[in-house]
């Protein structure tokens, strides 16, 4: 395919590259094409042209006879760049929503008909968180005959001295002030934010560790795909921790914008090299959970998924230069790009992809590096607390 990814910043621009190895042809776009340029690599061959995300007409030149659109953007373009994609004639993917046309549905699906009518496929939130915890929930849901509910548990942590974006700090900081959705009892709400402290345990070296919850995709995608009654998502880890600290000391609002001193621009592969030779930046996790609780016969049950990313030093022992999350969203998002509906038509999330694609998503995570676990567990008539 001839595909455009617009916005080359750390997670764009590792999947241009992962991409352009598929044999994919490919080009990048951001408004900044020098910092791009930097993402990249000097010497990286994959063009990179000016294109401003929030015009329209300009991602509509730069994009101009791809057969595919990536928005690696923030996701307050999807709006604007889900029109350019239509305007090309392009298929869509993107990495996650931004929820203002309707706080319990992404905005992305208000565009249905119109891909529909285009015979065009939209693929949403198809990275890791959203994305590959979609897909687990959908396959956890499929091995019982009743849902109850669903839990996202994340683990985010940067062994560092300093705040250090190292992956998009715009969405870092939307994920910080906004409002967490939950599912309960069949209805959605808005409830407070690092609100119902909650002990999870991560499988080692990770353990124990406070999580809250969090504004996340998935809770508000998962109730429209499957017959469940909860779906909640929380997150831990020092990088939340500290957003949680600045929330209770007043320090993060809506009104005031971006505080770059607390959320700086994300960083260069340079610059985390360069962080790294310092003793500035020592490691860093990524980890996510997802459990399944439901019924199979007359058996209640709790399938848990755990999926392990490559740490900040594993990375580096490969030769990148790159951090966990970044790293991780990119490669399934190439996954999720080998694997695209371009048969159907319409705005789809990871979830709803035909079953073989899912398998075949979820065997191509598995043989990645990632270690990708499952655990069925019996439990008692009245729910087990302990994971």
């Amino acid at each position: 395919m001839r595909i455009f990814v617009l916005g080359a910043g750390g997670t764009g621009s590792l999947l241009a590259q992962l991409l352009a190895r598929q044999g994919h042809s490919v080009w990048c776009g951001d408004r900044d094409v020098e910092r791009a340029r930097r993402f990249l690599g000097e010497k990286n061959e994959i063009e990179v042209v000016e294109a401003n995300a929030r015009n329209i007409w300009s991602i509509v030149r730069a994009g101009r006879g791809a057969n595919l659109i990536i928005n690696a953007s923030p996701a307050v373009y999807n709006q604007i760049i889900l029109r350019a994609a239509l305007r090309l004639r392009a298929h869509y993917l993107d990495l996650n929503s931004h929820l203002t046309r309707h706080p319990f549905r992404p905005e992305q699906f208000h565009f249905h008909s119109r891909f529909v009518a285009k015979k065009r496929a939209a693929l949403i939130c198809a990275g890791v968180a959203p994305g590959l915890t979609n897909v687990l929930a959908k396959r956890g849901a499929e091995m019982l005959d009743v849902v109850e509910s669903v839990q996202i548990r994340l683990y985010e942590s940067t062994e560092s001295q300093d705040p250090i974006s190292t992956w998009s700090a715009e969405v870092a900081y939307d994920e910080a002030i906004s409002r967490p959705r939950v599912y309960r009892d069949g209805r959605f709400h808005l409830t407070k934010r690092f609100d119902e402290r909650e002990l999870f345990r991560f499988p080692p070296p990770i353990g124990e560790v406070p999580v809250y919850l969090a504004a996340q995709d998935e809770v508000c995608m998962l109730p429209y795909t499957l017959p469940v009654r909860d779906v909640d998502a929380k997150i831990g880890g020092n990088d939340f921790q500290r957003l949680r600290r600045w929330y209770r000391q007043g320090r993060l609002s809506r009104s005031r914008g971006i505080p770059r001193k607390r959320f700086p621009e994300t960083l260069t592969p340079r610059a985390v090299a360069k962080l790294i030779r310092q003793g500035v930046l020592e490691n860093a996790r990524f980890s996510a959970a997802v459990l399944i609780r439901g019924v199979k016969g007359n058996e209640r049950l709790l399938i848990r998924w755990d999926a392990s990313f490559p740490t900040l030093y594993q990375i580096r022992q490969r030769g990148l230069i790159t951090t966990p999350i970044p790293y991780a969203t990119a490669h399934l998002a190439a996954i999720f790009v080998k694997h695209f509906p371009r048969d159907l038509a319409g705005v789809i999330g990871p979830a709803e992809l035909p079953v073989a694609a899912r398998r075949a998503v979820l065997a191509d995570a598995r043989s990645h590096e990632f270690r990708v676990a499952l655990k069925i567990r019996r439990l008692k008539k009245l729910d087990e607390e302990e994971y």
